[in-house]
């Protein structure tokens, strides 16, 4: 058994690992008469750091009933579970096999798909029915059929709409010893960059004024983190 992916399908995945510094998941959508064909890579709202994503539970049930209102069984939608890693690595995390037990642990098959930014990948079938069993598969790229070309714009569309960057920070600078988290939308995650890409230009000293409360800390974070691992 081979997973197979369109070169669209294909070319979009690969396009959202390294557009952004998070990892990226979403659910691989197949030939409705090869259920191991991927031909499309969808996600949906979610938070991502650079070692986990969460995915918005309302967007995961909406996401179900598209794909059943456009007539495709589970099969075709639910089955294929792929995901990015930001480094070289395309092993499983812990988390990523505790999701895949929890999440795709009642189905009669499954997939659990990574690709590294490296380039590497993995990939696992599982069946949970009868005797069951475990089997990595490998992967290839099907040129044999015809297929759409890149979207950019489209992509970059659906990266903005539907992956939250999150920014973990700890708790010291404001005098705790404990580790937290702040979620941030995108554009601030954007401004901030840019605001420590030009921080250095004394033409543009006046930029911090500009920021929002919310942005300010987020950068004295951004900082603080930028401090503790020179």
């Amino acid at each position: 058994m081979k997973l197979k992916f369109s070169p669209y399908a294909w070319a979009k995945l690969d396009w959202f690992c390294h557009h952004g510094p998070t990892e990226i998941a979403g659910f691989g959508i197949t030939d409705s008469k090869n259920p191991a064909y991927v031909v499309d890579f969808v996600t949906i709202k979610q938070v991502a750091n650079s070692c986990h994503f969460q995915f918005d539970p309302s967007a995961t049930a909406d996401f179900f009933d598209q794909q059943v209102d456009a007539g495709r069984n589970p099969c075709e939608f639910a089955r294929i579970w792929l995901h990015t890693h930001p480094g070289d690595s395309p092993q499983p995390s812990g988390t990523d096999e505790r999701v895949f037990a929890e999440v795709f642990g009642k189905c009669d098959w499954a997939i659990m798909f990574i690709l590294a930014r490296g380039g590497k990948t993995y990939c696992r079938l599982k069946f949970n029915t009868g005797p069951g069993g475990i089997i990595e598969a490998p992967v290839v790229i099907d040129y044999s059929k015809p297929f759409q070309g890149s979207d950019f714009e489209a992509w970059k569309k659906e990266y903005d709409t539907n992956i939250q960057q999150q920014i973990v920070a700890p708790l010291q600078v404001f005098g705790f010893n404990a580790q937290s988290k702040i979620v941030l939308p995108n554009p601030i995650v954007e401004k901030i960059k840019h605001f420590c890409d030009i921080s250095d230009d004394d033409d543009n000293g006046n930029i911090f004024d500009d920021l929002t409360p919310e942005e300010k800390e987020a950068l004295e974070w951004a900082e603080f983190l930028e401090e503790e691992h020179a």
